[in-house]
Protein backbone atom coordinates (compact mmCIF):
# COMPACT_ATOMS: atom_id res chain seq x y z
CA UNK A 1 0.00 0.00 0.00
CA UNK A 2 2.74 2.46 0.94
CA UNK A 3 4.68 1.72 -2.24
CA UNK A 4 1.62 2.74 -4.27
CA UNK A 5 1.35 6.00 -2.35
CA UNK A 6 5.07 6.61 -2.82
CA UNK A 7 4.77 5.97 -6.57
CA UNK A 8 1.82 8.36 -6.77
CA UNK A 9 3.86 11.20 -5.28
CA UNK A 10 7.20 10.34 -6.95
CA UNK A 11 6.94 12.85 -9.79
CA UNK A 12 5.94 15.78 -7.57
CA UNK A 13 8.49 14.91 -4.91
CA UNK A 14 11.35 14.62 -7.39
CA UNK A 15 10.28 17.81 -9.19
CA UNK A 16 10.36 19.73 -5.91
CA UNK A 17 13.72 18.19 -4.96
CA UNK A 18 15.25 19.31 -8.27
CA UNK A 19 13.66 22.78 -7.95
CA UNK A 20 15.02 23.13 -4.39
CA UNK A 21 18.49 22.09 -5.54
CA UNK A 22 18.32 24.59 -8.40
CA UNK A 23 17.20 27.31 -5.98
CA UNK A 24 20.32 26.66 -3.90
CA UNK A 25 22.52 27.02 -6.99
CA UNK A 26 20.84 30.24 -8.10
CA UNK A 27 21.08 31.77 -4.63
CA UNK A 28 24.75 30.78 -4.50
CA UNK A 29 25.28 32.53 -7.84
CA UNK A 30 23.63 35.70 -6.53
CA UNK A 31 25.60 35.57 -3.28
CA UNK A 32 28.87 35.32 -5.24
CA UNK A 33 28.08 38.05 -7.76
CA UNK A 34 31.08 40.09 -6.58
CA UNK A 35 33.51 37.20 -6.05
CA UNK A 36 36.41 37.41 -8.51
CA UNK A 37 36.71 34.31 -10.70
CA UNK A 38 33.37 32.82 -9.62
CA UNK A 39 31.62 30.91 -12.42
CA UNK A 40 27.81 30.95 -12.43
CA UNK A 41 26.36 27.43 -12.24
CA UNK A 42 22.98 25.94 -13.09
CA UNK A 43 21.31 22.67 -14.01
CA UNK A 44 18.90 21.78 -16.79
CA UNK A 45 15.63 21.08 -14.98
CA UNK A 46 14.08 18.73 -17.58
CA UNK A 47 17.04 16.38 -17.86
CA UNK A 48 17.71 16.52 -14.11
CA UNK A 49 14.13 15.58 -13.26
CA UNK A 50 14.14 12.78 -15.85
CA UNK A 51 17.38 11.45 -14.36
CA UNK A 52 16.04 11.66 -10.82
CA UNK A 53 12.88 9.79 -11.80
CA UNK A 54 14.91 7.16 -13.61
CA UNK A 55 17.22 6.62 -10.60
CA UNK A 56 14.37 6.33 -8.09
CA UNK A 57 12.20 4.22 -10.37
CA UNK A 58 9.48 6.86 -10.23
CA UNK A 59 7.01 7.06 -13.03
CA UNK A 60 6.04 10.12 -14.97
CA UNK A 61 2.95 8.36 -16.25
CA UNK A 62 0.08 10.73 -16.58
CA UNK A 63 2.49 13.64 -16.58
CA UNK A 64 2.85 13.80 -20.36
CA UNK A 65 6.18 12.06 -20.79
CA UNK A 66 6.83 10.83 -24.28
CA UNK A 67 10.16 9.13 -23.56
CA UNK A 68 12.74 8.77 -20.81
CA UNK A 69 14.47 12.11 -21.24
CA UNK A 70 11.82 14.57 -22.37
CA UNK A 71 9.10 15.44 -19.91
CA UNK A 72 6.29 17.50 -21.36
CA UNK A 73 5.53 19.28 -18.07
CA UNK A 74 9.08 20.64 -17.93
CA UNK A 75 8.96 22.23 -21.37
CA UNK A 76 8.11 25.92 -21.80
CA UNK A 77 4.44 26.73 -22.15
CA UNK A 78 3.31 27.30 -25.71
CA UNK A 79 5.75 24.83 -27.27
CA UNK A 80 3.90 22.07 -29.00
CA UNK A 81 4.90 19.07 -31.03
CA UNK A 82 3.31 17.58 -34.11
CA UNK A 83 2.68 20.95 -35.73
CA UNK A 84 4.41 22.46 -38.70
CA UNK A 85 4.54 25.99 -40.01
CA UNK A 86 3.23 26.88 -43.44
CA UNK A 87 5.95 28.19 -45.75
CA UNK A 88 5.19 30.63 -48.53
CA UNK A 89 8.70 31.00 -49.95
CA UNK A 90 11.41 28.46 -50.74
CA UNK A 91 13.86 30.15 -48.33
CA UNK A 92 11.61 29.87 -45.26
CA UNK A 93 12.57 27.53 -42.44
CA UNK A 94 10.60 24.31 -42.22
CA UNK A 95 9.47 24.99 -38.63
CA UNK A 96 9.94 21.37 -37.58
CA UNK A 97 12.23 21.96 -34.64
CA UNK A 98 12.46 19.46 -31.83
CA UNK A 99 13.20 20.19 -28.19
CA UNK A 100 16.22 18.48 -26.71
CA UNK A 101 17.61 18.69 -23.23
CA UNK A 102 20.63 21.00 -23.07
CA UNK A 103 21.97 19.85 -19.73
CA UNK A 104 23.41 16.57 -20.92
CA UNK A 105 22.36 13.01 -20.23
CA UNK A 106 19.37 12.45 -17.93
CA UNK A 107 21.61 10.14 -15.88
CA UNK A 108 23.61 13.07 -14.49
CA UNK A 109 21.16 14.55 -11.99
CA UNK A 110 23.03 17.13 -10.03
CA UNK A 111 25.80 17.48 -12.61
CA UNK A 112 26.44 21.19 -12.63
CA UNK A 113 26.71 23.14 -15.85
CA UNK A 114 28.49 26.47 -16.10
CA UNK A 115 26.31 29.24 -17.44
CA UNK A 116 27.62 30.86 -20.60
CA UNK A 117 28.12 34.54 -19.73
CA UNK A 118 26.46 37.21 -21.85
CA UNK A 119 28.98 39.79 -20.71
CA UNK A 120 31.79 38.41 -18.52
CA UNK A 121 33.47 40.71 -16.02
CA UNK A 122 37.14 41.60 -16.17
CA UNK A 123 37.73 39.77 -12.87
CA UNK A 124 36.51 36.46 -14.38
CA UNK A 125 33.14 36.44 -12.64
CA UNK A 126 30.36 35.18 -14.96
CA UNK A 127 27.35 36.01 -12.75
CA UNK A 128 24.79 38.30 -14.37
CA UNK A 129 22.66 39.38 -11.41
CA UNK A 130 19.65 40.28 -13.57
CA UNK A 131 19.64 36.86 -15.24
CA UNK A 132 20.04 35.10 -11.89
CA UNK A 133 17.15 37.07 -10.35
CA UNK A 134 14.85 36.21 -13.25
CA UNK A 135 15.81 32.52 -13.05
CA UNK A 136 15.38 32.60 -9.25
CA UNK A 137 11.88 34.11 -9.50
CA UNK A 138 10.88 31.69 -12.27
CA UNK A 139 12.13 28.71 -10.27
CA UNK A 140 10.25 29.97 -7.19
CA UNK A 141 6.97 30.17 -9.09
CA UNK A 142 7.44 26.67 -10.47
CA UNK A 143 8.32 25.31 -7.01
CA UNK A 144 5.21 26.87 -5.49
CA UNK A 145 2.99 25.48 -8.25
CA UNK A 146 4.54 22.04 -7.65
CA UNK A 147 3.70 22.37 -3.96
CA UNK A 148 0.13 23.24 -4.88
CA UNK A 149 -0.17 20.17 -7.11
CA UNK A 150 1.19 17.81 -4.44
CA UNK A 151 -0.99 19.44 -1.78
CA UNK A 152 -4.08 18.95 -3.95
CA UNK A 153 -3.11 15.30 -4.54
CA UNK A 154 -2.91 14.77 -0.78
CA UNK A 155 -6.25 16.51 -0.20
CA UNK A 156 -7.89 14.37 -2.90
CA UNK A 157 -6.53 11.17 -1.38
CA UNK A 158 -7.62 12.20 2.13
CA UNK A 159 -11.07 12.98 0.80
CA UNK A 160 -11.28 9.57 -0.85
CA UNK A 161 -10.08 7.83 2.31
CA UNK A 162 -12.46 9.65 4.68
CA UNK A 163 -15.51 9.42 2.42
CA UNK A 164 -15.46 5.61 2.61
CA UNK A 165 -15.66 5.46 6.41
Amino acid sequence: MLDKLDAEFAFGRQAMDVRAYRQELLSSNIANADTPGYKARDIDFASSLAGALKKTGGSSAGQGASNGSTLAMTQPAGVTSGMSMNTTEAGHMSGKATLTATGGSPDDYGNLQYRIPQQPALDGNTVDVDTERVQFADNTVHFESGMTVVSNQIKTMLSAITSGS
